[in-house]
């Protein structure tokens, strides 16, 4: 057999490849939907991919399935359990499988047998895969977002991003029966995940690639309530402390299940003249700065939003950019197409251009962040001056804030700006100011003209021994 992890840093997403050297087939799961990695996999090992198969319906990217089934002619291995509000849609021209529990079939020498695992979202699948050395157990479990390294999908997820109310407890104890099912297979099966440090699709997720059922039997967070049949322990601390959804999982959560465009091609946004740069804007187009922190803070086309280029571009731009306006991209010409792919991975597809620089195109007079230091901060501050926000995840937030401050996530800032004043002296601030910089940025395209920029965070705030409360 040969198996792959194709890992994506930015989202913590991993997807796979894998495939039968002697009949030369190979299946995908979870695929991106920039596909050419799996393409160029497919001709190194001189392999075919006939099938592609989805764990679930994912919240936390657009899956790359029906992309690389349209490039390649494979057919579709996809979920047909849950309710009908679980069932794909828009598979006109696809050659489908829809998979129930139990149901198996061959890449080559290699037994796939899907089970349902339901809790994460109730059509949730795991692959099981049998070697042809060895048929009677399954060596391999590509389990989604079911059993991570050390943690499991959240069954919160629905009802936190997707707003699907009441879905969270019914969801946890679902997991609970599926872990209970589970533990029944070897201890040796490998562990798959779909995800690793960083997503927000657990609270805990491991940074090791991989992991075995009889090791997370031993050590993971759920491990003792689940052997010892307490589901009402499970329950509880399943939903504890999970942290905060990007509201753009929910428009991930429709698509996936209805359809997306075919790109058949990575978009190559072009570089726009000054006056087309103009017109883009006139026609409602949003600037994303792709900068840094300090650079942006400097000087900056007004209405711009900051998302500086980095791993965490594509979830700062599911969480603040309008699904529904065309993007021009402030970057590099050598950073356009990694910033392509980042956005087309979360579903940003409508790029329309992009400039390498404010020289040319920026108005004579920039608009600029005001920063302040923590001294003048904690002025401010005591002498009720000034509201104080808080933009870091709520973890954060608990271990140690401003008194008084409030709190609301950098993600969620556009969704809540109502609660932020204009009348009055605002200051943001984070860690050490780069989610704080781009929250102002949100902002201030929104006509906020009274917010500074704590220069160097809570951080700064902590090594004046300034006060801190915790939640």
């Amino acid at each position: 057999m040969i198996f792959r992890q194709i890992y994506e840093e930015g989202l913590a997403q991993a997807s796979y490849f894998f495939g039968c050297p002697a009949t030369g087939e190979a299946m995908v799961i979870d695929p991106r939907r920039d596909i050419d990695v799996y393409l160029n996999l497919a001709q190194q090992t001189r392999l075919k991919i006939v099938a592609v198969g989805e764990t679930h319906i994912h919240a936390d990217f657009l899956s790359g399935a029906r992309e690389l089934a349209h490039a390649t002619g494979a057919t579709l291995y996809l979920s047909d359990e849950g309710d009908e509000n679980w069932k794909y849609r828009g598979l006109e021209g696809f050659s489908v499988k829809l998979l129930k529990d139990g149901d198996e079939w061959h890449i080559g020498n290699i037994r796939v047998r899907a089970v349902h695992t339901p809790g994460h979202t109730p059509e949730h699948i795991t692959f099981l895969l049998y070697d042809s050395s060895d048929l009677s157990d399954p060596v391999i479990a590509i389990t989604g977002d079911f059993i991570f390294v050390g943690d499991l999908g959240r069954s919160d997820l629905l009802e936190e991003a997707a707003g699907i109310q009441g879905t969270a407890e019914p969801g946890a104890r679902a997991l609970y029966k599926s872990l209970v099912r589970f533990l029944e297979q070897p201890d040796y099966l490998q562990i798959w995940p779909g995800h690793g440090a960083g997503s927000a699709c657990g609270k805990a997720l491991g940074a090791l690639p991989a992991t075995t059922l009889g090791y997370e039997k031993r050590h993971a967070w759920w491990a003792k309530s689940v052997t010892a049949y307490n589901e009402e322990a499970f329950v509880r601390e399943l939903l504890a402390d999970q942290p905060e959804a990007p509201t753009y999982f929910a428009v991930m959560k429709r698509l996936n299940r209805d359809g997306m465009p075919i790109l058949g091609s990575l978009p190559q946004p072009p570089l726009l003249t000054p006056e087309a740069f103009q017109r883009a804007m006139a026609e409602g187009a949003q600037l994303v700065d792709t900068r840094d922190k300090f650079a942006f803070a400097g000087g900056h086309i007004k209405g711009a939003i900051n998302i500086p280029a980095g791993k965490w571009f594509s979830t700062w731009a599911g969480w603040l950019l309008d699904y529904n306006k065309p993007i021009v991209l402030l970057a590099a010409p050598e950073q356009i197409e990694t910033l392509v792919r980042q956005l087309i991975r979360v579903g940003l597809d409508s790029i329309v251009g992009y400039i390498p620089s404010l020289e040319g195109y920026a108005p004579s007079e920039l608009e600029t962040v005001p920063q302040i230091t923590a001294e003048r901060a904690h002025e401010m501050w005591k002498n009720g001056e000034a509201l104080v926000v808080d933009v870091r995840g709520l973890g954060e937030y608990r271990e140690g804030h401003i008194p008084n401050a409030l709190h609301i996530h950098a993600g969620r800032i556009l969704q809540r700006k109502d609660a932020i004043p204009k009348d009055r002296p605002v200051i943001v601030h984070c860690l050490g100011g780069d989610r704080s910089s781009t929250a102002i940025s949100a902002l201030m395209a929104h006509g906020y003209q009274n917010l500074y920029n704590l220069t160097g965070g809570i951080l700064a705030w902590e090594e004046h021994a300034f006060p801190l409360e915790r939640a």
